[in-house]
Formats: C-alpha cells, structure tokens, sequence
C-alpha cells in the first residue's frame, strides 16, 4: 500500500497511518474502529419507543397508542400516540348512540364550514370567504357558509339556545373542540363551573336532542322536495 492509499484509508472504518523517526523507516500502523452510525441509530430507536406523554399532556384530554403501525420520520416502524375524540370515546363505553354521535359528527362539520372557530372574529351575521378549501364548482362560497351558519344556530336552539347548558357544551366541546373536562372547568354553564360527572350527562343529553333535530330536519327536507 502507497503512503497515498494509506492517508485515503483514514476515512474509513479501518485507520492505517505511517510512524517512525525522521529518516528512518515508517512503520504502517493499523487501527480498526467502531461503525458508530448503526449504534447511534439502535440508541434513536430506543429512545423513541421510550417516549410517552407527560402527565400534563394527560390533563388536556385522552390519548392512546394507535392501533396500527405506521412510518415515522426516518422510516421506522411506530406505533404513536394519538388524541381520543371525546364522541368516538364516549361510544366506546357505551354512554352514546352511534345515531348520536352522527349527530355531534354531523353537528362539528358544520360548525366547521361555517368558520365560527376562536381564531376567527365572531360575526355569525357576516359570512366570510372560505380561502383555506376550493369550493365546488357553481358553489358559491358565501352561500355555503351562510347555510351552515343556519343550521349550526337551529341545533344550538334546539338545545335550549347558546346561554344553555347543552348549548354552550355543543359550542365549546363540538364546535371548538376543547375537551369535556376544560369546558367543565374553565366555561362551565354561564361561567360557572361543573363536575366532570354532571358534564358528560349535558353532552349527552344535548346529543340526544341534536339527533332528533337532525332527523326532523330531514324528514321535513325530504318532504319539501
């Protein structure tokens, strides 16, 4: 090997350098080395399957490891964490029906399309211009938001007005999407705060008057037709 061949080997896992007195004959030393890219990768993937929520992620509302197994960022197999949808996990127990979690479904679409989130100023007698979806062809976006802002005060009506229990749990757990137990803390029924327990019973209740609007309403829009 030339003293060329051994400075380019350097560079990888096995070392080869020259040493020995000015003049003299070198010596070729040779020095192997660990690989530290696949110990670095199985400690990243150590560390990952550590991880889990902290208990201050727990208090803003269910999470559970997802059922399936997906890619992360860099390939690997995963199973991560995800938030539990207050509707899908009160049918799991058995506290709803699947009618009326269709209803709350049905009830956050709306409420959605009619862009009456926090982060938006409030005017539900001034419908703004969807810009974050391409509307449907010959649809106008106006309309379309006017019309989801009438059905979203009809249910909130249906359910005793917006200065109602039900009302305001529709608007604020439904409709901005806070969990049960920030709505029950933090809002509550006309600023007052409520048990968790007394909480989940108005969210269901609420839901079963939303189902039966939703139903009404359609049977009225069939018979209309």
């Amino acid at each position: 090997m030339t003293r060329q061949g051994a400075l380019t080997s350097l560079t990888s896992p096995t070392a080869v350098g020259f040493v020995g007195p000015p003049g003299g004959k070198p010596h070729l030393i040779v020095r192997t080395t660990r690989p530290i890219r696949s110990q670095r990768s199985s400690t990243s993937a150590a560390g990952n399957a550590d991880v889990v929520p902290t208990a201050e992620r727990h208090n803003h509302g269910s999470i559970e490891r997802s059922e399936r197994t997906i890619g992360d960022g860099s390939g690997r197999p995963a199973r991560p964490y995800r938030a539990v949808d207050t509707l899908a996990a009160m049918e799991r127990r058995g506290s709803i029906t699947a009618g009326m979690r269709q209803a709350g479904e049905d009830f956050r679409a709306r409420f959605k399309t009619a862009q009456l989130d926090p982060l938006k100023a409030f005017d539900i007698s001034r419908p703004m211009t969807d810009r974050g979806s391409t509307p449907a062809l010959g649809e106008d976006p106006g309309l379309r938001i006017e019309n989801a802002r009438e059905v979203v005060w009809r249910a909130i009506l249906a359910v005793g007005g917006l200065g109602s229990a039900g009302g305001s749990c529709l608007w604020h757990v439904l409709g901005w999407e806070r969990s049960l137990k920030e709505w029950a803390l933090e809002q509550g029924w006309r600023g007052r705060r409520v048990s968790q327990e007394a909480a989940s019973g108005i969210l269901i209740a609420a839901l079963g008057a939303l189902e039966g609007h939703f139903t009404t309403a359609r049977k009225e829009q069939a018979k209309s037709k």
